[in-house]
């Protein structure tokens, strides 16, 4: 006899319901531990670490306006290269985060923001079959393409990663 599935916390509720709205196959999966970080969330999935669409925001000087940078997990962020696309930026606290996205920092998804943000993808997510987004929740995820993700969101597909520092001779 098989189980109830359990309810899903209610932001991961509502992104199951946004991805049920588009037409999305694949379900929102609860991890038995936090998925906060990018290691935490490839360990619960089984999925190498560049598998994780990291969710980074950023507040833009000129406007306040919430930029999503969703990141492989293995590449760190170069701000510069964000800076060049989207203008100036600055910090984004956990309170703007909130406000900005209806999300906690560790379960911020790519879909379904308060305030819609500007969006740049990681051109280095499109190197995989599929990849682990965080669905609202710090312990939820649901897994897509990168060309799902950038139909989903319409961000704007960039190079966002930090290149490693060139060595010394």
């Amino acid at each position: 006899m098989n189980e109830p599935a359990a309810a899903l916390p209610s932001s991961a509720q509502r992104v199951a319901d946004l991805l049920a709205a588009m037409g999305h196959d694949k379900p929102v999966t609860m991890l038995p531990s936090t998925g906060r970080t990018s290691a935490e969330a490839a360990a619960a999935v089984g999925c190498s670490v560049a598998e994780i669409a990291k969710s980074i925001i950023f507040r833009r000087v000129a406007d306040g306006a919430p930029v999503l940078v969703i990141a492989s997990g293995a590449n760190r962020v170069d701000e510069a290269k964000v800076t060049a696309l989207t203008g100036p930026l600055g910090k984004a606290d956990a309170k703007f985060v909130r406000d900005t996205t209806g999300y906690a920092i560790g379960g911020v998804c790519p879909i379904g923001h308060v305030v819609k943000p500007v969006m740049l993808i990681d051109r280095e997510l499109f190197n995989f079959d599929s990849v682990w987004a965080a669905a609202g929740h710090p312990h939820a995820v649901f897994n897509l393409t990168a060309a799902q993700l950038e139909k989903m969101t319409g961000g704007t597909v960039a190079d966002v990663r930090l290149d490693a520092a060139p060595a010394a001779n």
